[in-house]
């Protein structure tokens, strides 16, 4: 019983994927839908980490490499890599990652801040690390990964 109170406060789901060797995670809510790596066109003069834009049922969405926006190098296109659809104040854009992994549950009062290098990855994308019992995840934060988007 006590556990179904702390639940609506400071429990939440995280969707947890693979970018590079780093384990991320953001709030399940923030995505629309998880899929395989479709015909994407590429777009001329397009930042590097920008894989192109693909159609998603008459939407055009614009499909980021997760990994290169966070410094990690380019994510090597395997049968294991999956788009992340996220819905923006601007529209939908998909976040490639290297693969997904399970839907955790975490405690915010047990999140640390992030560090200022995570890994090699640029501490600014985070909102924090959460322990779990043999890794940390990263948890993504969305509005700043995609307001490098917009500054470029």
């Amino acid at each position: 019983m006590e556990q179904a109170t702390s639940r609506q406060g400071n429990l939440i789901e995280l969707a947890t994927f693979q970018v590079g060797e780093a384990l991320c995670g953001m709030e399940i809510q923030q995505i629309q839908e998880i899929n395989k790596l479709p015909q994407i066109t590429k777009v001329p003069q397009a930042p590097q980490d920008i894989l192109g834009i693909l159609n998603l049922r008459g939407q055009i969405v614009t499909v980021i490499d997760l990994a290169q926006r966070l410094g990690l190098g380019a994510t090597e296109i395997t049968p294991q890599v999956r788009v992340i659809i996220v819905n923006t104040a601007g529209g939908k854009v998909g976040l490639l990652v290297k693969q997904i992994h399970d839907v955790v549950e975490v405690d915010l009062l047990k999140k640390e801040p992030a560090p200022v290098n995570m890994g090699g990855m640029q501490g600014r994308y985070f909102a924090g690390v959460c322990k779990q019992e043999n890794s940390l995840i990263g948890l993504l934060h969305l509005d700043k990964v995609l307001a490098c988007n917009e500054e470029q």
